[in-house]
């Protein structure tokens, strides 16, 4: 250990968690620091002197004697205390140079500013591979690089590591964003709400610290009280699916991502370098692990500010109260929508109202106070709400009427919010260019009643509270494995065709697919393989007519399309006719003959498998045969998927209700159906070398479901 090292080692304080040095800086190193006005090294040193930085800031700039009014040194080694925190903002080609100097000066973590690394091609990969080296070799930990850089707006330390504009007020709200552009913009709106934030967070490349370790610590800090996350893409999948589900389970995690369709998948690579692909993946991520999906930006920071102050609801009932009749029947329609339901109110509720309320006060769900209504009309309504064990959470129309006293009814409604025993939400609609009615505004917002100016926009943000507490009483169970399986023979089979095959990938001949399906129990029409028109002959009077004769070679992968495929063959005739057409339609040497028994009269059903590289699968449930082309009615489930999921799969198609039989035809044995997709689950799940799987079709019947036409590539 050489002496720098040892200085360090001497006066680093103890440290709790990993990234308190990055989060909880006492002293910032801008190494890089300048006196150009907009330079990022002079912006940075600006941002953290405005928005009154408690710790000490050490610009490190070897030709300038200070910058900004305060003292620069030539080297990190000059400065004669501690660093927490170094913001490197330099040419990439000296950055391995600078980790390894701030790993002997002790300091735990570097903020990379700079870009030019792994978005760069293969230099830039380079560059990035030897200043993590040097990081690894150090045990320095790296935030980016090419990223903004973190804020933590706690008035203890008020650190603004970053070179955006917004400077946020205290608040519960965390953020976690890939895109710097797309962060700074969610900051932007919380502030133009007057939301305050906690935690700001863009790691650009994410070449060390990922989002899912912010993302534990966020679920770590009991000043978090929601987190709002963008990603366009997950470069480490199974590390985030482990984060995010526990940290779910105590706080919610407002997300969105972008790449949903093919131009967006597009767009997101060309920018972030990462492995964003069609939105359906991440989504499912987003449902298995308890995480609040939203498609608009505005929608999930209008929710936030819900979630930032309120408390989760315990079930769908809501009560409404209103000055005005318009607003209410708006917000109805949407809460409806959003899977809540208006309850009536109790007698005894009832008959409170009567005396407590205006004669001209409507009584019921909603309460109409009427527009005279004032302070204590709005709090009876409350206090009755609060007390009606038949409703789960509250909206509020309130009108500032300019003949009541409405900063006596905000002072009502924030002093029963803050009692936290029952969320509330308010739709505040008010004229905010009169200086007496900001008045009232400011009482409700410092009193932490989210108040919205549009019914539907109040009304999401509630929905979004329910949706939550929906995700948060949801059991999916465990994982089912099946202790018949034939593991080993499976084994067999899939290894067979991997040390044979030429690299890449390969579709299994139907024996091997019907003989793997066989050994996870998955149950298959009755087949055999024949070489010859005589062993075609044999095998279909085994099987028993009528049969299914479908021809195999290793070029056949469409056959239906290409007239290899022959139903309801019902005679040994017809098995002679038939395999004597396929011989001269496709004259190949390998050419054998797949003989199956016809089980006609099913539903046609599909269960598909697609694999995502470093997720695993994908599950695909639907209306199968033709109607799958057509309809595409299709649902998907990220596996392992337990018994819950697969019953959820079966009633989320729109065609559920055939499933159970209308117009006097038979429904399905859904237990059948649910058994095969938990045995495809964990068939895949112990094979990851399974590319793609199609059954297609599944003939499901009152008493049984057999798989019919199935294909796996691997």
């Amino acid at each position: 250990m050489d002496a720098h090292t040892l200085t360090a080692e001497l006066k680093r304080p103890t440290k709790g968690h990993e990234l308190d040095s990055l989060f909880k800086p006492r002293s910032i190193a801008i190494i890089g620091a300048s006196s150009k006005e907009l330079s990022i090294g002079n912006v940075i040193i600006k941002n953290l002197v405005q928005y009154n930085f408690k710790g000490k800031i050490y610009p490190i700039n070897p030709k300038e004697p200070e910058i900004r009014g305060i003292k620069a040194y030539a080297s990190i080694f000059d400065v004669p205390d501690h660093i927490d925190l170094a913001h490197v903002i330099i040419p990439g080609k000296f950055v391995p140079q600078i980790i390894e100097d701030c790993g002997k000066k002790g300091i735990k973590s570097v903020i990379i500013n700079s870009a030019g690394f792994s978005e760069m091609g293969e230099e830039g990969i380079a560059l990035q591979k030897a200043f993590l080296a040097k990081a690894k070799e150090y045990g320095v930990r790296i935030f980016g690089p090419n990223c903004q850089g973190i804020i933590n707006a706690d008035s203890e330390f008020n650190a603004y590591c970053n070179f955006t504009f917004t400077y946020p007020k205290p608040g519960a709200i965390s953020i976690v964003a890939l895109s710097g552009g797309v962060g700074a913009f969610i900051m932007q709106s919380l502030f133009d709400l007057d939301i305050g934030m906690r935690y700001y967070a863009s790691n650009g490349n994410a070449c060390d610290i990922s989002i899912s370790e912010v993302l534990k610590y966020y679920g770590e800090d009991e000043g978090t009280k929601a987190i709002i996350l963008y990603t366009e893409g997950f470069r480490e999948p199974n590390e985030f699916i482990e984060a995010a589900k526990l940290v779910a389970r105590k706080k919610p995690i407002l997300a969105m991502k972008s790449g949903r369709t093919e131009e967006g998948a597009k767009a997101a690579a060309s920018h972030t370098g990462s492995l964003a692909g069609v939105d359906i993946a991440t989504e499912l991520i987003f449902e298995k692990t308890g995480i609040l999906s939203f498609t608009n930006e505005e929608e999930m920071c209008q929710a936030a500010m819900a979630f930032s102050t309120q408390p989760i609801p315990k079930g769908n009932r809501v009560g409404i109260i209103t000055n005005t009749g318009g607003p209410a029947v708006i917000a109805a329609d949407e809460l409806v929508s959003a899977g809540l339901k208006l309850s009536p109110l109790s007698e005894t509720a009832v008959a409170r109202l009567k005396e407590t309320l205006l004669p001209e006060a409507t009584i019921g769900n909603p309460i109409d106070v009427v527009a005279t209504g004032g302070g204590q009309h709005f709090r009876s309504a409350l206090d009755v709400l609060m007390n009606e064990e038949t409703i789960d959470s509250i909206f509020i129309n309130f009108v500032t009427a300019p003949f009541t006293d409405t900063d006596e009814v905000a002072r009502q409604i924030v002093e029963v919010s803050q009692m936290k025993r029952k969320p509330i939400v308010c739709n505040f609609m008010s004229n905010l260019s009169m200086e007496r009615f900001q008045v009232t505004a400011k009482i409700l917002k410092d009193g932490g009643v989210p108040c919205y100016s549009f019914p539907t926009t109040a009304a999401k943000a509630l929905g979004a509270l329910y949706k939550f507490h929906k995700i948060q009483s949801r059991n999916i169970g465990e994982t089912k494995m099946f202790d018949d399986v034939q593991k080993t023979k499976a084994a067999e089979i899939v290894h067979s065709i991997t040390s044979t095959a030429k690299e890449g990938t390969h579709f299994l001949p139907s024996s091997e697919v019907y003989q793997l399906l066989s050994a996870y129990g998955i149950p298959v029409a009755d087949w055999r393989v024949a070489n010859t028109l005589h062993d075609a002959v044999v095998a279909a009077q085994e099987i028993g007519f009528p049969v299914v004769i479908k021809a195999e070679a290793e070029s056949l992968v469409h056959k239906s399309d290409m007239g290899g495929v022959a139903v309801n063959i019902k005679t040994a005739a017809e098995v002679k006719v038939t395999v004597e057409g396929m011989k001269k339609k496709f004259d190949k040497t390998c050419l054998k003959f797949f003989i199956q028994k016809f089980v006609p009269g099913g539903k046609e059903l599909i269960i598909g498998v697609t694999a995502q590289r470093d997720w695993g699968h994908l599950l695909m449930f639907g209306m199968g045969g033709i109607y799958v082309e057509v309809l595409k009615d299709v649902v998907f489930k990220l596996a392992p998927v337990t018994e819950v999921e697969a019953k959820e799969m079966l009633s989320s198609i729109k065609a559920a209700k055939l499933l159970d039989g209308v117009r006097g035809q038979s429904g399905i044995n859904r237990a059948a159906v649910i058994e095969i997709i938990q045995r495809i689950s964990q068939l895949v799940t112990d094979f990851p070398h399974i590319k793609e799987m199609d059954l297609n079709p599944l003939m499901a019947f009152e008493d049984k479901t057999i798989v019919v036409d199935a294909r796996i590539k691997i």
